[in-house]
């Protein structure tokens, strides 16, 4: 197995942030599904099961807080009903997003929204407990409107407001486009497109300067970055829409490597070093 070319790492300085000091980030996981590892990356094993996360992430800015993705929600069996058979598979749950933000007394009005990395089942479920607009731009909104993987979207979207942006911001990272949520670097969203039409990487800077790219399904495990591999063949055909873009995503990631740090949706230990969201 030929590993995918190692690109030169980022030698510029990285896109100037000016965060506010009492921005902070809280991952909220939901639950987990069981998926072989001979799926989930060029190389693995078949006998090598892994938990894929689905776990939502909390931004808290002074101008108003963001979910990015949602988890799994309460009625998240019903939402693996939807699926083709042959993706169902044994999952775990934990608290609900809604949950979560109960427990630890959070402000919900503070909440302007869901911003989605994409329109899978895995990354929306959660959006049904929540009454929060959800955050798409158009690529993404025609996606999830037409393609079967859109199907559980289709049945919780309605009743939420959808807030549409685009990319009005300039190559980012060496992704095409860009848009600056706060407009001071601290949570800039990037179209990277090819797993899905519109989807997205969320690039976030913390006052204390650390970084995180949360890259959706560009890979679902870091396994993909440290082998540099993509997905197998198949699933390549079945998952992306198209897989040469999601390469050149991967690509850019594995330039950014020793600059941030990168979370792969679906990989539980992406997440570490991230708090949990605790009573206030």
């Amino acid at each position: 197995m030929s590993p995918l070319p190692l690109p030169p790492a980022w030698s510029g300085a990285l896109p100037k942030a000016t965060p506010p000091a009492e921005m902070t980030l809280h991952q909220l996981p939901t639950g987990t599904y069981v998926t072989r590892a001979a799926f989930a990356f060029r190389g693995g094993k078949f006998r090598d099961k892994r938990d894929f996360a689905s776990t939502a992430v909390l931004v808290q800015h002074p101008e108003g807080d963001l979910l990015i993705d949602a988890g799994f929600s309460s009625e998240v069996a019903d939402h693996i009903k939807l699926l083709p058979r042959f993706v169902q598979s044994p999952f775990t749950q934990r608290g609900t997003v809604d949950e979560q933000l109960t427990a630890a007394g959070y402000d919900r009005s503070r909440l302007q929204g869901v911003v989605v990395t994409h329109s899978h089942w895995d990354h929306v479920s959660g959006v049904s407990d929540l009454s929060l607009p959800i955050w798409m731009n158009e690529g993404e909104l025609q996606y999830a409107a037409k393609d079967s993987d859109g199907k559980v979207f289709r049945e919780i979207s309605p009743g939420h407001r959808i807030r549409h942006y685009d990319f009005p911001g300039p190559a980012y990272l060496g992704f095409p486009s860009s848009y600056d949520v706060y407009g001071d670097g601290s949570v800039v969203i990037a179209l990277a497109g090819g797993h899905t039409t519109g989807s997205v990487i969320v690039f976030v800077t913390l006052p204390t300067g650390n970084r995180y790219a949360f890259i959706g399904d560009l890979a679902w495990q870091l396994d993909a970055l440290r082998l540099r591999v993509d997905r197998p063949l198949m699933l390549r055909l079945l998952a992306d829409t198209d897989p040469k873009l999601v390469r050149q995503g991967l690509l850019r990631m594995l330039a950014l490597t020793d600059r941030m740090q990168i979370v792969p949706s679906h990989d539980v230990s992406a997440y570490d070093g991230i708090p949990l969201l605790t009573a206030h």
